[in-house]
């Protein structure tokens, strides 16, 4: 199995990374525009390869997307990271043009693959490759929502004392964004225990709010962006596609009615295996998280008006 990561950053190479460690993959090719940077990086990897132990090969190109060839899924992280103080938002005229044209040029070499976009805002980038590609909604999927909810399980492990994660099942829909996203917190639980058995309203509703400014809390401490958890995140997608796990996960993808929408790309619980977006889960939402539903769905259409004449 062959995937390409555009994009050799700090995302991108921890997701080079993730997936040659979890033996992910055969091949893996780091793409970037920066001379010699992902050869760099890629010859950097391939050096711990020996002391993990990992089989898979690691190229690095600059600009060559025939070396990208055959890929059965592609990564594309690629855009400027965001400083602090800068929303998801402020990132898209810049990103828009990079994207489409990454898009353009990895389909021309790999017309099968299934496309994973991590570069933000994600949701309006991954709505913009649907549109222009005219691929099935199967094979464009946006990584965000994982990301969100390891977040959010990270926050609730804290608050009880360590817990480990593993115990933990929460998730986070909506658009991936620190006001739109949706810490589903009613639906949460620890050892099978409801987290409103284990914690109080207000500690809840802390849990809630810090995964909802979680890349910010970040990107104030780090002076840019996470790059760790979000590499981890998109491993654990391709491996999803790659391992045909149909793993259920909060990914952002097209809705065709789905949650009562259609016409843009969204973070809702969704089945994912060898063809990509297998299924969406409609989840049943209570009265306050419908209206919240509802006005992520507003919010990341207005971003999405920001596309007018690229689409």
């Amino acid at each position: 199995m062959k995937v390409t990561i555009v994009g050799a950053g700090s995302v991108g190479s921890s997701c080079a990374e993730y997936i040659a460690i979890k033996d992910i993959a055969d091949e893996i090719v780091l793409l970037d525009i920066k001379e010699g940077f992902a050869e760099g990086k890629s010859l950097d990897l391939m050096q711990t390869s020996s002391s993990l132990g990992f089989n898979a090969q690691i190229f690095g190109v600059t600009s060559d997307y025939e070396k990208t060839k055959s890929s059965d899924v592609v990564v594309i992280t690629s855009g400027i990271p965001r400083k602090p103080g800068m929303t998801r938002e402020e990132l898209i005229g810049i990103n828009a043009g990079i994207v489409d044209s990454v898009t353009e040029n990895l389909l021309i070499h790999s017309p099968d693959a299934i496309i994973i976009v991590v570069s933000n805002p994600m949701d309006t980038m991954t709505y913009l490759v649907v549109k222009k590609t005219g691929l099935p909604r199967n094979r464009v999927i946006g990584m965000g929502g994982i990301l969100d909810s390891s977040r959010f399980k990270t926050y609730i492990s804290i608050a009880l004392n360590n817990e480990p994660q593993k115990n933990i099942d929460a998730m986070v829909i909506g658009g991936h964004g620190d006001t739109t996203m949706i810490p589903l917190t009613d639906n949460a639980k620890v050892n099978d225990i409801p987290l409103s058995d284990l914690l109080s309203t207000d500690e809840i509703s802390k849990i809630s709010s810090d995964t909802m400014v979680g890349g910010a809390t970040l990107t104030k401490l780090l002076g840019t962006s996470a790059w760790y958890a979000p590499g981890a995140s998109v491993a654990f997608l391709v491996k999803s596609i790659l391992n045909d796990s149909k793993e259920l996960l909060p990914c952002s993808v097209m809705l065709n009615g789905e949650y009562n929408f259609k016409d843009l790309c969204i973070g809702v619980p969704c089945i994912i295996g060898a063809n990509g977006l297998e299924e969406i889960i409609e989840i049943k939402l209570n009265d306050i998280n419908k209206e919240r539903f509802q006005k992520s769905v507003e919010a990341v259409r207005r971003t999405n008006l920001t596309l007018k004449g690229l689409i």
